[in-house]
């Protein structure tokens, strides 16, 4: 295990929430922690995608797998990053549409 800050944790953090499924994991276990089937059932993807999606987020140290009985409960890795995306659920950007989207990324 490696233990990230500061610059390599945003884009850690900037990787997960990439894919909108991801980001939307995040801000159901924002709420509340889970278990897989009922984050697949909510979101409405197949189990496999699902623990693939938490296998990931697990990867980038953003949630925890924590055993309950013979089920598996996820929760986010670390109180703070609720904040964090509940802050940033308040941010509002003004965006160019051609640029930083997954069909038209901005020009390097």
């Amino acid at each position: 295990m490696e233990t990230l800050t500061h610059a390599p944790v945003l884009a850690r953090f900037g990787y997960a929430v990439s894919d909108p499924t991801r980001a939307r994991i995040l801000l159901a276990l924002t709420r509340e922690p889970a278990y897989p089937s009922k984050l697949a059932e909510t979101l409405g993807v197949s189990r496999q995608n699902m623990s693939n999606h938490l296998t990931c987020l697990r990867g980038c140290g953003l949630v925890v797998a924590l055993p309950d009985g013979r089920r598996t409960r996820y929760e986010l890795a670390d109180a703070r990053l609720s904040h964090a995306i509940t802050d940033l659920l308040g941010v509002v950007l003004a965006v160019d549409p051609a640029c930083c989207a997954p069909e038209s990324p901005c020009p390097a």
